[in-house]
């Protein structure tokens, strides 16, 4: 009889916890977090997912509006995208941080315009992402933007007199950035003196490391991703030759690639808008989180999915967006906040938006030390 009793109390105690954890579940702000956490770019979709963690964990130790993260894996694959993107809005998701990878967000981004849904792509950086679509915005900066702001670098710095570019002529990403690279160098009296393509099936660049050792670049600009551009600094070992080498924000996480000898990237040049390394106390204690869930420094892409989410909840805030908000309602009122003049102060810099969902920050260069990012100072 006693035991009935005491059964009875502990599953009404059960009852009325859980009610209390659906009740703050229904009351929370509800994020769609997406991106490649297993597959070929699975070093992106994790930076995306804990940088996202850490925004959410801080967040909600704070008073006032809570969020909950409904997070799924899309392998870099444009129809998982799209499934996962269906997750998520089956979970309750009323907004999307990402997806992470162009490709599957442009997919992603389609729907989601017939949808009304809005989204925030931390890394998704082609003009493609946001064309003709009101409702999607990046914080990353765009494809043009980083070939341009990379020959100014150069230019200004004085990096390098004679110029090699390696890029992919099968990636949308790649291609953007070197059009608008070769444009700027044209402008700037930049020498281009050897020009090689590959594809994504690529697996040998002697030839290419060649072409551009023969050219007497001493500076070779890497618009690509950190997988090619790993087996081009070993072939540039292998051969004796040591230019400049200079790449944008797809080679970052090129120090945590499994089985990578990080001494090959001594001295590689990087375009982001994050520095571990910098100073300010919320950096510090961003990267010191970050370490303790993960155990790796968290590069650029962990960095602006922070961003993402914090710039996500505080327009939400401003917006009087809550977790009762409709889906479609949240998507309205967003657009009225990015396009508008709503800013924010991130990690990668302040953050302002135009109606085409470009974000307006200051890019700034890296260079690998020791196997670590640091500011560089010339």
């Amino acid at each position: 009889m006693k035991f009935n009793k005491l059964m009875a109390m502990f599953l009404a105690i059960v009852m009325v916890l859980g009610l209390a954890s659906v009740a703050l579940a229904e009351d929370a702000l509800k994020i769609g977090v997406i991106g490649p956490f297993t597959g070929a770019a699975a070093i992106y979709g994790n930076a995306c997912k804990y940088g996202a963690e850490v925004a959410a964990e801080q967040i909600n130790a704070q008073d006032g509006l809570k969020i909950e993260l409904l997070e799924e894996d899309d392998e870099h694959d444009a129809e998982k995208s799209l499934n996962a993107y269906n997750t998520v809005l089956d979970n309750g998701a009323q907004m999307i941080a990402g997806t992470t990878t162009t490709t599957p967000c442009i997919a992603v981004g389609a729907q989601a315009y017939e949808d009304r849904v809005f989204m925030l792509t931390p890394s998704a950086s082609s003009p493609d992402v946001t064309a003709n679509k009101d409702n999607v915005f990046q914080v990353c900066f765009t494809d043009p933007a980083q070939g341009t702001a990379s020959a100014q670098y150069i230019t200004e710095h004085q990096l390098g007199s004679k110029v090699a570019i390696i890029y992919n002529n099968a990636d949308a990403y790649s291609t953007g950035i070197y059009n608008t690279f070769v444009d700027e160098a044209a402008t700037l009296g930049l020498e281009i003196v050897s020009t090689s393509t590959f594809t994504d099936e690529t697996v040998d660049f002697n030839l290419y490391v060649s072409d551009a050792k023969d050219a007497g670049a001493d500076l070779v600009f890497l618009p690509i991703y950190y997988t090619p551009a790993s087996m081009i600094l070993a072939a540039a070992k292998s051969m004796d030759y040591a230019p400049v080498f200079f790449g944008v924000d797809g080679m970052d996480g090129i120090l945590t690639m499994e089985g990578f000898d990080a001494s090959l990237a001594e001295g590689v040049f990087m375009l982001t808008p994050f520095s571990a390394d910098a100073q300010d106390e919320r950096t510090q204690a961003f990267v010191a989180r970050y370490q303790e869930l993960t155990g790796e420094i968290p590069n650029q892409f962990a960095a602006d999915c922070y961003d993402a989410v914090y710039a996500l909840y505080t327009a939400a805030q401003n917006a009087g967006i809550d977790g009762s908000t409709s889906v479609e309602d949240a998507c309205e009122l967003l657009i009225g906040q990015f396009a508008g003049d709503f800013q924010i102060e991130g990690l990668t810099g302040t953050m302002s938006w135009d109606e085409t969902g470009a974000v307006t920050k200051t890019p700034t260069a890296v260079v690998i030390k020791d196997g670590a990012y640091v500011g560089f100072n010339d």
